[in-house]
């Protein structure tokens, strides 16, 4: 296709097509996608967009303190989300505290959390998040395995979803 036939076709100058042609001008979003249009090509194949890899994350499990973890993100550091089943077992709180922010959902089974002066029982499709300088422990009621996720962010990160207490 020449200069001209290109300009006839996406309404941009031949002197600009000319500039873009030999990178004496870079191109912009505006300038691409009438020139995609043109030559009948998706814009990630014009511009020579690597192609996407596997989306699919997947990490081997781990296992801690009787839980078995599956990590839910790639990256160290920052925001952590992980998949947690949590066998049947009726074990003591030990509350803890550390830094950061964390985010339960229960997928299945009973939670217990105990919070502060708080202990409650999230069921499946609940979500509770808190401060870990607050004194925490989570883990099964006893009456059953339990599985949820868990978003964990050591800088404090929050999730702004909150679980109410069941009422007495």
């Amino acid at each position: 296709m020449t200069l001209s036939a290109l300009s006839e076709a996406t309404g941009i100058s031949v002197s600009t097509l000319s500039r873009l042609e030999s990178g004496l001008r870079r191109p912009s979003l505006e300038l691409l996608l009438p020139i995609a249009r043109a030559h009948q090509v998706a814009l990630d194949e014009l511009v020579g967009a690597p192609p996407v890899g596997d989306p699919r994350v997947r990490a081997e499990p781990i296992r801690r303190y009787g839980r078995t973890h599956w990590p839910l993100t790639r990256q160290p550091g920052g925001l952590q989300a992980f998949k947690v089943l949590e066998p049947q077992r009726k074990l003591e709180p030990e509350p803890r505290v550390h830094e950061g922010y964390e985010w339960l959902y229960v997928l299945s089974g009973k939670l217990r959390l105990v919070l502060g002066e708080h202990d409650v029982v999230l069921t499946a499709g609940e979500a509770a998040e808190f401060d870990t300088r607050v004194p925490h422990w989570f883990g099964s009621t006893g009456e059953g395995p339990v599985e949820f996720l868990s978003l964990f962010g050591p800088q404090g990160e929050r999730m702004h979803v909150r679980a109410r207490p069941k009422q007495a």
